[in-house]
């Protein structure tokens, strides 16, 4: 491990986060010869999936779930597990062979002549170009409900999920039902938990995860080609062939899946069981949660339920306000303004990567985000001058120790 990197120490870029967007981009640095390598806060790649909970699994099929260079191989199903992704982004560390600088914090971004000096908690770095890859989903956002100090029962976010073990017996309320509240109700309809309800604001499409047997999602490459608004009508279209009139059992109308993925990063509920448990009447719907008293949770309707246990799936902040706030670059919610090879012309050299959901997926879209803005990065011709390469007697080659 590094202790201190250089304040000299010059790249000509450099990668902040190990995670699947973070490898995608160095590989592609990488393979067009410009010097990079990654800063990552934890002590190895993909803690955010080390995270989760142990039954996860992605909904992105395999095919679109690897990076460049390296397959994911056949024996970890058409959806693969939490650990599975852990083991295939670990092999992918070293199959690129990029120095990774582990227990590194940055802790902000400033501009420095023509390029950018990265200040870490172990001091400052200099390069050329900063690529931001630390994920969408980085700081679990619980809301501030009015009477949330006082409820007795316990709040923990789906990011906090764990083993689905600890909700036998209890009940349990889930406020939210789009992606990852669905992901947790999928996994609570076979638990035997004492009651199950979720709370549901906005009506989120539902997506089957098998359609005839096939896998669904391997249509999304196609979806993403067409309009927002015709892939809209097609994703209700699908819910309403697969699962009927789902409002007559209390959930929302659908508003547009495309659209709400793409404008406001909320990707749409996809059924692993639980809208056959909703069905049998194993889940009941409630309307927006507004508060809580000492032991009871109360909806917009003013009914109230008593749950000992409250999972919120609501969300996530980047957190990137610390690191790069007084930069302009962000909105209101921290998520970048721009995203991949798009220049900002007020702070050239600063780019943003795995901030943008896709349809096709996360490992999908830091393929192909990765490889564009490696091109636009090389066609810098400041880039090469500015770093230089990284070898076994410099400091940053202990990193991958």
């Amino acid at each position: 491990m590094l202790h201190s990197p250089p304040a000299d120490l010059s790249h000509g870029a450099l990668v902040i986060g190990a995670g699947a967007a973070g490898l995608a981009t160095a590989h592609a640095l990488k393979q067009a010869g410009i010097p990079v390598a990654i800063l990552e806060k934890s002590d190895h790649v993909a803690i955010a999936w080390r995270g989760r909970h142990p039954q996860l699994r992605l909904n992105t099929h395999r095919r679109f779930s690897q990076l460049p260079g390296l397959k994911l191989p056949k024996s970890v199903g058409a959806f693969p597990g939490r650990d599975a992704v852990v083991r295939y982004l670990e092999e992918y560390a070293r199959f690129i062979g990029v120095p990774i600088l582990y227990e590194t914090a940055v802790e902000r971004v400033d501009r420095d002549g023509t390029g950018w000096v990265v200040g870490t908690d172990r001091g400052p770095v200099k390069t050329r170009h900063v690529v931001v890859a630390t994920g969408r989903d980085r700081v679990p956002r619980i809301p501030e409900w009015p009477g949330r100090e006082r409820f007795a029962g316990e709040i923990r976010h789906s990011a906090d999920f764990g083993a689905v073990e600890h909700y036998r017996g209890k009940r349990v309320l889930v406020v939210g039902a789009g992606n990852s509240g669905s992901d947790v109700l999928n996994h609570l309809v076979r638990a035997a938990t004492l009651s199950l309800h979720v709370s549901v604001r906005n009506g989120s499409v539902v997506s089957p995860t098998r359609q005839f047997g096939v896998p669904i999602q391997l249509l999304s490459p196609l979806m993403e080609a067409l309009p927002l608004a015709w892939t809209d009508r097609l994703m209700q279209a699908t819910q309403r062939m697969s699962f009927g009139d789902l409002t007559r059992y209390g959930l929302p109308r659908p508003t547009g899946g495309a659209t709400r993925l793409a404008r406001q990063g909320v990707a749409p509920a996809i059924d692993n069981g639980f809208v056959a448990a909703l069905k049998r009447n194993r889940i009941s719907v409630m309307r927006e949660l507004c508060r809580f008293d000492a032991t009871g949770a109360i909806f917009a309707d003013g009914r109230r339920i008593e749950p000992d246990v409250v999972i919120a799936a609501t969300g996530y902040r980047t957190g990137l306000d610390p690191m790069l706030g007084h930069l302009g670059v962000l909105d209101a919610n921290g998520v970048p303004l721009a995203n991949c090879a798009t220049p900002d012309p007020r702070h050239p050299g600063l780019w943003f990567v795995g901030m943008r959901p896709r349809l096709s997926g996360y490992f999908r879209a830091a393929t192909r985000d990765s490889a564009k803005l490696a091109r636009v990065i090389a066609a810098d011709p400041g880039t090469r001058t500015a770093g230089k390469p990284v070898d076994a007697g410099m400091d940053f080659a202990g990193a991958n120790a």
